[in-house]
């Protein structure tokens, strides 16, 4: 008999206490400590506002605890109420979803997706050849994502759900579907249509009648269900002091879903095949499969990446140190961050949702309170310390490694490497969590970090394309660590070009376009990054962003990296309006900087949406500068304002206010409904 876990009465003293708030058993000390240690260190170091977390085992909730605060200002402390949004795990629900088709022999996993979804085209014809189950195991050949719409505050329009197909049409594939599996969004998009129209159900419908209500989850919600939206864990911006509005992640089948980590663990029990009513243990155990083996991957080595149906790991380091089989899958929307892990064989389940954070740090917190279970189940005999790693010592270099100098590129970005003298210098890596710095020849073909924790290799895969590999393990202060194995960077080639495109191309490096198809209520307006697209043109070599040139205003993708880093890949298309440059990505239009004209200087003024719907752009010059603006908005729209940095430091559908003062040298945008008109005064 396995020992029955639980935990102590005490709660943590964080913020606020949480005494008698979350669901409590008999105690456990070790466990319950080390949960409570970790989840203060998330809140006083990794910019956690709010956290909940439980452990099911066996059927029964052995842990359920959170830390921090529900609402700041009424000083509500988190209790297992509290909802929060799941991001990216939301994949395990259209994935369910789709398999309880399959079980019903609706849906074959290797047919067409077209048999399903009729109207799915493409401009590639290779489309035809992309089945449900690439969909799952992110080997389809789609692109990515399109963001565009599909975060917003307040707001559940389906537009980016509506437009998805459409925009679809005009669009190629970076790779043979099947060739190998990059993370993709859009491919669990498609797959909440294909449930849609197999079903004959809404996806909200279908998940609230095939899962919600047999498993009696009342608090498993889309952005489209109606529920009490207070129930949310609040969320807030560094730069904004009050609380934000509620965020509606409105690509439902990718990342829409809300729920409670206790009711996550619940439906683990489905992804575990423990609910055969709902989902044959059969169609659980396919979805556990080790899909990433199908196509070109990074390695076998232990790693937090190696992909199942749904599944972001199908063997979870650092659960395969022990031979234990865990399966994970993360998410992250703008406000949210959750973890999800698994042990089937032992029938243990934890969930992780944090309001501010990360996903990563919540699965590291995860896995070490899961490693403290199975040690106290005598499961496992001790957890393994930390792993060490000496300082590298530098060897001579084999002549031949200094052939894979040269161009490299992934998306988005690319780079000279220079191997000389046994050293390579790279950037930062892993999104900040590797620091830019210089590696070292150290032998086998390895160039191996300063501190030893990192080693980068080059490989020629199948396809004939070099790689940077990266295989890198992570320590975070009182989280531990994880481990990252990758391809980076693909080696590219040179790319001549005519005169007349190489100066077009040049001409346009350093240049900013601004979007124009976003709605005012987006939450990307706190994120400039996703608004101001920074074109950086090699000219020389024929690169804009990572994508390769082909003509004067068309440059296509190249990347073709599995795992993670050739996720959310894009082509560029320009053209000109009048005497206004428009750039083209993902099916969504950006104004260019240039075209974008100063705000009136005068008293009083107006600004109306045009016909097209499109939002509207000014510059801040002298003559507007620290004057302060106060706008007169119709009930649908709003604006938003940045500094010379592209720093957010106004956004009037957040903070509900409509005075501020205009920063020199930043931009305004105003965005609404076609028609709406702005009336504006300047002091």
């Amino acid at each position: 008999m396995k020992k029955l876990i639980s935990i102590l009465c005490t709660a943590v003293l964080v913020i606020t206490p949480m005494t008698g708030v979350m669901a409590k058993t008999n105690p456990n000390a070790t466990v319950e400590v080390a949960a409570n240690r970790i989840a203060t260190d998330l809140l006083q170091n990794y910019g956690v506002t709010s956290l909940q977390y439980a452990i099911m085992d066996e059927g029964k909730i052995i842990l359920s605890d959170g830390a921090g605060l529900h609402d700041k200002a009424s000083q509500i402390p988190v209790d297992k109420e509290s909802m929060f949004g799941i991001g990216s795990v939301s994949k395990m629900y259209v994935t369910a979803a789709a398999m309880m088709l399959v079980d019903s022999g609706k849906v074959d996993l290797d047919q067409p997706l077209t048999t399903y979804i009729k109207d799915f085209e493409m401009a590639d014809s290779r489309y035809t050849q992309i089945t449900p189950r690439m969909l799952m195991n992110h080997s389809s050949g789609l692109y990515g994502t399109h963001y565009g719409n599909s975060m917003l505050f307040d707001d559940n329009d389906t537009m980016n759900h509506d437009e998805l197909l459409l925009k679809l049409k005009t669009e190629q594939l970076k790779s043979d579907p099947g060739a190998y599996s990059v993370y993709c969004n859009d491919g669990f998009q498609l797959l909440e249509i294909l449930v849609e129209r197999v079903s004959g159900l809404s996806y909200s419908e279908y998940i609230a009648k095939f899962i919600s209500n047999p498993l009696q989850l009342e608090s498993t919600k889309t952005p489209l269900d109606s529920f009490d939206r207070d129930r949310l864990s609040e969320t807030y911006w560094p730069t904004i002091e009050t609380k934000l509005p509620a965020e509606n992640a409105n690509i439902l089948g990718t990342g829409g879903i809300y729920s409670t980590a206790e009711e996550l663990t619940r439906f683990a029990e489905v992804l575990m095949g423990n609910r055969p009513d709902i989902l044959s243990e059969s169609a659980a155990e396919s979805m556990q499969n080790h899909e990433y083996r199908q196509g070109i991957w990074v390695s076998e080595e232990r790693n937090t990446f190696n992909y199942g149906l749904g599944w972001d790991a199908v063997d979870l380091a650092p659960f395969s140190d022990y031979g234990i089989t865990a399966l994970t899958k993360g998410g992250d929307t703008m406000m949210y961050h959750a973890s999800l892990i698994t042990i089937p064989e032992h029938d243990i389940s934890m969930a992780v949702l944090s309001s501010g954070g990360s996903s990563i740090y919540n699965q590291m917190f995860a896995s070490k309170v899961l490693l403290e279970v199975l040690e106290d189940q005598d499961i496992i005999d001790e957890i393994q310390p930390d792993q060490t790693f000496p300082p590298p010592v530098k060897v001579n270099m084999p002549a031949e490694l200094t052939a894979y100098s040269g161009l490299y590129g992934t998306v988005g970005t690319t780079l000279d490497i220079n191997i000389q003298n046994g050293e390579i210098k790279l950037p930062a890596l892993q999104g900040g969590l590797i620091p830019e710095q210089i590696y070292v020849y150290t032998g086998e073909g390895q160039f191996t970090s300063p501190d030893g924790s990192v080693k980068i290799s080059f490989e020629k895969e199948s396809n004939d394309k070099v790689y940077v590999k990266v295989l890198a393990n992570i320590t975070l202060s009182g989280l531990g660590q994880t481990v990252m194995n990758t391809y980076d960077y693909q080696k590219l080639e040179h790319q001549a070009l005519d005169t007349a495109t190489k100066e077009k191309w040049a001409a346009r490096n350093g240049s900013k376009y601004y979007a124009l198809d976003e709605k005012i209520t987006s939450i990307f307006y706190l994120l400039p990054s996703m608004l101001i697209k920074n074109l950086t043109v090699d000219a020389e070599n024929g690169y804009a962003n990572g994508t390769r040139v082909v003509d004067p205003n068309y440059a296509e993708n190249v990347a073709q990296i599995p795992v993670m880093n050739g996720r959310d890949a894009f082509d560029l298309q320009l053209y000109t309006k009048g005497d206004t440059e428009i750039l083209i990505q993902d099916g969504q239009e950006y104004i260019a900087e240039d075209a974008i004209a100063p705000i009136f200087a005068g008293k009083t003024g107006i600004t109306t949406i045009p016909a097209n719907g499109q939002a509207r752009w000014y510059a801040i010059d002298a003559r507007s500068a620290n004057k302060s603006l106060t706008v007169d908005s119709p009930d649908r729209g709003g604006y938003a304002v940045y500094n010379a940095k592209g720093e957010v430091v106004h956004f009037s559908v957040a903070t509900h206010q409509q005075t501020t003062q205009l920063p020199k040298g930043g931009f305004i945008v105003f965005g609404g409904e076609a028609g709406d008109v702005f009336k504006i005064h300047l002091k």
